[in-house]
């Protein structure tokens, strides 16, 4: 838990460079990966807290196992699902996202084992999974972020 924290304190670091932008890397802005990377923490944590685990089901999904086997998220190669497409944010808001971030990282030890989430590329991913995860998906924002601000 305390490296997802830790990955949650960078993205904060950078909100003083909210409006960066380096087309050559991405039509984005710094302060859009910060929050899509929030929106998918938050949004993660929610469906691991609301799933019923009696309804887990297995799929064996290639993808999700070679991204799990590599460690990392390639660029380019899939687009957000709306719900964590970031509309409007400002500082103000980016840090308020960050404090309640960091409040359901530390709350996600408390549910149990079994809880899950439904992941639209790797199908129903159990919590164990769901931490390398998180850590794995904001460091690719993380990665895209420092490479806008080169």
């Amino acid at each position: 838990m305390q490296k997802l924290i830790n990955l949650v304190d960078e993205l904060a670091s950078y909100i003083p460079h909210l409006e960066a932008r380096n087309e050559a890397i991405s039509a984005s802005s710094v302060g859009w990966q910060i929050e899509h990377s929030l929106l998918v923490i938050s949004s993660v944590i929610e469906g691991v807290k609301r799933s019923d685990p009696s309804k887990f089901k297995w799929s064996f999904r290639p993808i999700k196992y070679l991204i799990f086997w590599r460690g990392k998220i390639p660029r380019g190669k899939s687009r957000a699902p709306k719900f964590v497409t970031p509309d409007t944010f400002t500082a103000e808001s980016l840090l308020k996202h960050i404090d309640q971030c960091r409040a359901k990282v530390t709350e996600l030890d408390s549910i149990g084992a079994g809880h899950y989430f439904s992941h639209p590329y790797f199908g129903d991913t159990k919590k164990k999974d769901v931490i390398p995860f998180l850590e794995m998906h904001t460091d690719h924002h993380l990665k895209i972020i420092k490479d806008i601000l080169r």
